[in-house]
């Protein structure tokens, strides 16, 4: 700090004198007097500048320097946490290809169980089907002959009769009657 006031006191002596060189008098009594005055007044001024706000000019700057340094420093943790997620999601960019492929064989793995399971009660619908189907066939063949055989005594029975009317003469067919009826009180 004092490097500083040093520094800008000489630098202000050196543009005064080229200042005061100018009108071509270096060293007259009036311009050594008022260039005397001058610098104490900026001494005077440089000094109560530093009294009064030295400290908090030097606190500024230092507050401000530890500010930049902390900035610094959580730029810093931010690059290094930015970092490490980048590297956790190109890992998972990685992992994905291989998720990926476990994911469609085990899509797949299910896919054939399912069509196995699914080609399995196609087969087992069938048998039933086909078992159904004998069973339906059957009764509809038993109808069939039982329909047949209903119609084949009823021919007979119409055959019969045909042929008992035209063997059987009135006297007969009376007498048969009778017989009938005789049998069919006395049981």
């Amino acid at each position: 700090m004092y490097v500083f006031f040093a520094v800008l006191v000489a630098a202000l002596a050196m543009a005064s004198f080229a200042f005061a060189s100018a009108d071509g008098a270096l060293f007259t009594a009036q311009n050594l007097k008022d260039y005397a005055l001058r610098v104490v007044n900026f001494i005077i001024f440089a000094f109560l500048l530093y009294k009064f706000g030295g400290a908090k000019i030097k606190a500024f700057f230092v507050g401000r320097r530890d500010q930049i340094k902390q900035e610094l420093d959580d730029l810093q943790a931010r690059q290094a946490a930015a970092e490490k997620k980048l590297k956790e999601v190109e890992t998972g960019i990685a992992n994905m290809a291989q998720e990926k492929k476990a994911i469609l064989d085990q899509a797949r793995v299910q896919g054939e169980a399912i069509k196995a399971a699914i080609i399995e009660k196609a087969h087992n619908d069938a048998e039933a089907l086909k078992a159904q189907a004998k069973r339906t066939a059957a009764n509809e063949v038993q109808a069939a002959i039982d329909s047949i055989r209903a119609e084949m005594a009823d021919m007979v029975v119409a055959a019969a009769e045909k042929i008992v009317a035209e063997k059987l003469s009135a006297q007969d067919h009376e007498k048969l009657v009778d017989d009938y009826l005789t049998k069919v009180v006395l049981n």
